[in-house]
Order: structure tokens, then sequence, then C-alpha cells
């Protein structure tokens, strides 16, 4: 990818900037993001502590010394170990649309601060030796980690460039927003899950999304000709992403322009329906879906139904496409405790403090999972048992969690059994998931036991 990035060819202003990285994901365990990483193996980048963005002195200085300079235009802001200080930052870098958290003081959460769990020891898959809780926030280059139990703050610290009052890069964490946001519609009857996308959205009857129904553009089994792999330069992500790009196209640019224009030449590939296939443009079709049903954009409907709803500390932020559309499928921005809010609204089924802020029949739809024989279809066996229902991953384990996922480790970790959230935000120089399930999930899971045993 840094190649790429640093290439004359056309490839580079037709969007390996912002929206070539911001809208990349994780498809399960596979990386999808970087055709450096995926070529290279962990141990030849710097470590956590070797690679911490303050000490490096990134874009300090007024101005920064030049070889401390990070730019969106050159895609340096996100290489490593640069993008360790960029993902605490991007609205320093891109345009943005503001997700307002309202007027009223904000909802403290009560701490129980635990300092026994830094020494949970939990055995990584695949592996001979234990690791520490604490081991492994190191392991995965973890920028901010805050775990919930029974709605109280049980843990919670911050590293490199991540503070308790700045926001962080939620990447395809966005998508279970915009998934969440869809279910409330369906529940309250904006949407119908079975009607076909082109009845909402006319202007994509001839795309691939067209005879495409909601409810299958919500658990990604459309049937997408759409390749997400950035080694190849005839791959369909890179109109998409360029497409999306907020910068300006140079002059013989013919492509669409914005979001909504790329997913009108989105085409189809086989029968929707059938497997699940983890792909961003359903994410942004969703995006659209819930704008025209409900009138607002994801912005302003994340703002009112949530982000002004449960005393959140800090706005939260989008960023948008150069006709302002807010990037439904990777763009949010937001405080590490503001999503564990979400997260523990998600966990009580859509109340707060008493108040039932969502319906309880969209969270309940969340969390009860989607087709597993669809998402076996994908061929993922690293995941066994897991599904997908309105872009929420369900791991199907005796504890009925459920998670929220995002390249370079960021993660909303639902445990309804151990009634505990746990939300990471994090800077992992590989992006795809692989990198860190091995010690991220188990871990979960051995803090979810430590909390039900205390209990």
């Amino acid at each position: 990818m840094v190649s790429l990035m640093r290439s004359k060819n056309k490839l580079f202003y037709y969007g390996i900037t912002l929206s070539a990285f911001v809208c990349l994901f994780v498809f399960l365990g596979m990386s999808v993001f970087s055709v450096a990483s995926s070529a290279q193996t962990e141990s030849k980048f710097l470590s956590a502590r070797e690679s911490d963005p303050i000490a490096m002195g990134w874009m300090q200085g007024f101005p920064p010394p030049k070889n401390k300079q990070l730019k969106f235009a050159d895609g340096s802001f996100f290489e490593f170990p640069a993008l360790r200080w960029s993902v605490a930052h991007m609205n320093e870098f891109m345009p943005a649309v503001n997700v307002s958290r309202g007027l009223g003081a904000p909802d403290p959460l009560p701490y129980r601060l635990d300092p026994q769990i830094d020494s949970i020891a939990f055995r990584p898959l695949n592996a001979t030796q234990d690791m520490t809780w604490e081991e492994s926030l190191w392991q995965n280059y973890t920028d901010g980690i805050l775990v919930l139990h029974q709605g109280s703050i049980v843990y919670e610290k911050y590293f490199g460039a991540l503070a308790a009052d700045n926001k962080h890069a939620a990447m395809s964490v966005t998508k279970s927003l915009t998934g969440t946001l869809g279910a409330i519609l369906v529940a309250e009857g904006k949407l119908d899950e079975n009607k076909r996308v082109a009845e909402y959205l006319p202007e994509l009857k001839d795309s691939a999304f067209g005879d495409a129904t909601v409810r299958q553009v919500l658990d990604m089994t459309t049937a997408l000709q759409f390749s997400e792999e950035y080694a190849n330069p005839k791959a369909e992500i890179w109109e998409y992403s360029g497409a999306g790009n907020p910068l300006p196209k140079p002059k013989d640019y013919s492509g669409p322009v914005g979001y909504y224009a790329a997913l009108k030449t989105v085409k189809k590939a086989g029968t929707h329906g059938e497997s699940f296939g983890y792909k961003t443009p359903n994410a942004d079709v969703a995006g659209w879906l819930v704008a025209r049903a409900s009138g607002k954009s994801v912005d302003k409907l994340l703002a009112d139904r949530v982000w002004s709803k449960i005393g959140m500390e800090q706005d939260g932020y989008y960023s948008v496409d150069e006709l302002g559309t807010p990037f439904a499928g990777g763009g949010y921005n937001a405080g590490l405790r503001d999503m564990a809010r979400f997260g523990e609204l998600i966990r009580n089924q859509g109340r707060w403090k008493g108040t039932q802020v969502l319906p309880a029949r969209a969270i309940e739809d969340i969390a009860g999972g989607g087709s597993k024989a669809a998402f076996a279809k994908s061929g993922h066996p690293e995941l066994p048992g897991w599904s997908y229902r309105d872009m929420w991953w369900n791991t199907g384990n005796a504890h009925g969690a459920f998670a929220a996922r995002g390249v370079h480790g960021q993660t909303i970790y639902i445990d309804p059994a151990a009634e505990m959230v746990i939300v990471r935000f994090a800077s992992h120089p590989i992006a795809g998931n692989s990198a860190n399930d091995a010690t991220s999930l188990p871990a979960y899971e051995a803090v979810a036991q430590y909390l039900i045993k205390g209990k």
C-alpha cells in the first residue's frame, strides 16, 4: 500500500488517500487493508512501546520538523508507525461532520476499578503459554481500553496519543452504528426489511442493490461484483475509494463523485441471500436507506437517537466525501467512554437509566445473530459458529457475546451473561483482525469469566 500510495499514477489521485484507508476493514480474519502489511509479519514492526506516538514526536512543534510532519494528501498520515498518532487526530486531516451530544450535562459513569484485571491470565489461541491481560494490551497496540461491568467502569487505561478527552477513529465499528440505526427503523416500521432497496432508493434500481432486500443489505448477504483486493489495481475498490475521496479530482477524472454516485456503479454477481460477504458498500447503502427513511442524514439521526440521549461527554464526528455525505461504512470517531455508553445501551436492550431510548425489539434482533449457514459459506473456519446481523458480529458462544469490529483492533465487545462491555481503540500495524484475534478473543472471555465469578 505504501508503495502504491507513493506512486505517481492515477491510482493515487483516484482515492488511495483517506477513503481507501478509513473505509478499510477486515473480512473476518483476513487483512484486506494494506498490501504492505499483508506481506509482512508482526515481528518486523516496532513494538507498541517503541512506536509510542508521543515519544516519536509526530506533529509536535510550530511547525513540526519536516521529518515529523504527517500529511493527508500523500498518505503519510496513515503509514505505520505514524498512524498511531493519526487515529486520535483524524479531523486534523480530513473534512468531517459533527455528531452532537446535545447541551445537557454529561451523565458520569460510576467507577469500581479492579486492579486484579491486569493479572488475569489466559491462553491465546494456538499458543503454548499463557498471557496476562496487561501483556495483551501491549501485544495488540492498544490506545485505549475500558471495561464496564453492570454499568460501572472496572478498568480504564489510555496509551499513546489517546486521552480521555479526545477521540479515536472507530473504523468499521461505524458499520455497527449504521446497522443499529437500520434495526431501529425496521423495528419502528419505518423500514420494511423485506422490501427491495430500489423501492426506497430508485437511484439504485440498475445497480447490484436494486433487487436486494433491506435485510440482505443489513446482513451483508448481497451478491456483489466488488473486490477489495488492494494489490489489484483493477479492483472495484479503487473507483469506489476515488469517488469518496474528498480531495479535488484530477482534470481527466470521469468517475463517480461521492459515495451515493459510486453505489450506482456496483454490479451484481450471483444470487442475493445465499452467503455472507463483508463488503463496505453495503454499509453505505444502509446509511442511505436510513437517511431516506428517516429524513435525516446518519450524523443527525445518530445524534438524535443516541448521542444526545445518554449523557455523552463529547460530540462525535464522521469523515465525509466532497459532497458532505458521512462515510457510514467506516468514518466515525468518538471518545472511549462514550463508545462504552453506547455499548451499555445496547447491552441493556436499549434502556438507559430506566428509560427505553431505543426499541428493545431492535436490540433483540441484533443480539440474536444472523444465519450461521450464510456465514459459514464465506469460508472462515477461524470463527466457527459465528454469524452477522444488522452489521454486528455474533460469536455464537455460550454467553451470547456479540461485537462491533474494525481494522487495527477497534472493538465493542458485549457479553450479556457477564453483564460486561469492553471497548478498545487500537493502532495495530496490521489491519486485519487476524493479527489480534488470537489474543483478544480469549482475553475478553477470560475477563468475562472473572467478572462472573466475582458477582
